[in-house]
């Protein structure tokens, strides 16, 4: 199997279980409170591991003990975290995370020790990226840094997956050119190009945009409508498992680590968005971030039980 580097953020997230979002100056009771390990670089690389990757992560924590909580949480995954680097005069980074009766979410993130996770770091663990196969990144570090490491897996040969989230306010065409998978989601896609909503053919045309700009192949997650992929090839759409909603917080970072692992296994692409798919679809009918991540074992069961495998 090819080799997995995941490069993000590290978070502790606290979350608070509501009936419905608070509207501008209202205070509302939380029914449960939970302290779990996040983050969407942590999320993807623990995803990755929990589904059979070969992972290794690039991340930075601070001093105040969060951080390595979350460490211990991806070696049980086996990630490989020899390599991250710890800030002890700063704090971990920390999201506040609201689910409602719905299964719908909203996030507050304070990025602490993430904005380490820097330029000037990844440059010193080129090593690192020569090492893998597949660089899987997002943009809640510093998006310099992220840039940097995108462009160098490019000229050193690497399958560079970019997952467009929090979404900036653009992406510059010479980085759109190294990426081989970028994974919008509708709202990120729409920021991006400015396309219009409607589905399918407002999203087909945000997605045909980034290629035109250089994007190898573009895969936006529909939530429960599935996916849908665009390339050179064509369009091609796949259907979302039907699945009970019970919190949406992982559901993108396991669809990215997912995608990541099959692209690992060289698996044709449909297969691998079908997986894809499947652990996202067992993400969201669970609570928590890392907590709701299946494993590898769980997912081909759930398929084959459907009859895909």
């Amino acid at each position: 199997m090819k080799k997995i580097l995941v490069i993000g953020s590290t978070n502790t997230d606290f979350v608070l279980e509501v009936e419905e979002m608070p509207r501008v100056g209202e205070t509302i009771m939380s029914k449960f409170f939970h302290r779990l390990p996040g983050g969407k670089g942590a999320n993807q690389a623990y995803a990755c591991g929990m589904l059979g990757g070969h992972v290794s992560f690039l991340s930075a924590i601070g001093g105040d003990g969060l951080g390595s909580a979350v460490m211990e949480n991806m070696r049980r995954a086996d990630v490989a975290v020899s390599h991250i680097r710890t800030m002890e005069a700063d704090s971990t980074g920390i999201a506040v995370i609201c689910v409602d009766g719905a299964g719908n979410n909203s996030i507050v993130v304070s990025p602490g020790a993430n904005l380490r996770c820097d330029c000037d770091y990844l440059k010193e663990h080129r090593e690192i990226i020569d090492a893998c196969d597949i660089l899987l990144v997002q943009l809640e570090v510093p998006v310099d840094g992220i840039f940097y490491a995108i462009t160098y897996a490019h000229k050193r040969g690497k399958l560079v997956i970019l997952n467009p989230a929090p979404c900036p306010d653009g992406i510059p065409d010479e980085v759109l050119q190294c990426v081989d998978y970028i994974t919008p989601n509708e709202t990120e896609l729409q920021k991006l190009t400015g396309c219009r909503m409607d589905f399918p053919d407002g999203i087909q045309e945000g997605a045909q945009s980034l290629l035109r700009r250089g994007a190898g192949h573009v895969v936006v997650t529909l939530g429960g409508k599935g996916a849908m992929l665009c390339s050179g090839s064509g369009t091609a759409r796949f259907p979302a498992w039907e699945v009970p909603v019970e919190d949406t917080t992982a559901a993108g970072d396991t669809f990215n680590a997912a995608l990541a692992v099959g692209l690992a296994e060289g698996r044709r692409i449909d297969e691998v968005i079908d997986f894809a798919n499947a652990a996202s679809g067992i993400a969201v009918s669970r609570k928590g971030a890392q907590t709701s991540v299946p494993s590898r074992a769980e997912v081909e069961k759930f398929m084959s039980s459907r009859g895909d495998i």
